[in-house]
């Protein structure tokens, strides 16, 4: 069994940002998701475009666009890298009395690193945007299940974790 190897260590132990130049330019693309839970009255509000801030949905896709493609700016160790793509997507449901905004990000690039860590800055910035336009009307709203879903490309290859 392989060890542990930490790649933003040196062998001192101190951080440093790895260095890629050796491995291949490839298409990368990572999916990331996220959640929003809310009062069931506060999601029929997103949903009604009833929001005082304005259209909650617009400006959270915009902003997890925003921070995907910025996300070297946030993340100390991150590359930048040329985004091709950055999507984010969500899906409103109301579960037992719970309103669910499920968000799900995709960004591609072809670089000589992965799209990890800008999908799920893309995620988290977009539930925090629902968060902000909406805690007036909602204090008790919650972000959970930030992950990575599935990764492909590059030496490992396909990851599905979902």
């Amino acid at each position: 069994m392989k060890a542990l190897e930490l790649t933003h260590l040196d062998e001192q132990g101190r951080a440093h940002m790895v260095d890629v130049g050796h491995k291949s330019v490839t298409a990368r693309e990572a999916v990331a998701r996220a959640e929003v839970r809310m009062r069931v009255e506060t999601l029929r509000l997103i949903a009604e475009g009833n929001v005082a801030k304005g259209d909650v949905l617009a400006v959270a896709r915009v902003a997890g666009i925003m921070a995907a493609k910025r996300t070297y700016e946030l993340i100390p160790l991150c590359h930048p890298l040329p985004i091709s793509f950055a999507g984010v997507e969500f899906e409103m449901r109301e579960e037992v009395s719970v309103g669910v905004i499920a968000i799900e990000t995709t960004v591609r690039t072809s670089a000589q690193t992965g799209v990890e860590m800008e999908a799920l800055t893309a995620a988290s910035v977009a539930a925090l945007t629902i968060y902000d336009m909406c805690k007036a009307a909602d204090r008790a709203m919650r972000i959970t299940d930030v992950r990575l879903a599935r990764k492909k490309g590059g030496k490992s290859g396909e990851i599905v974790l979902e």
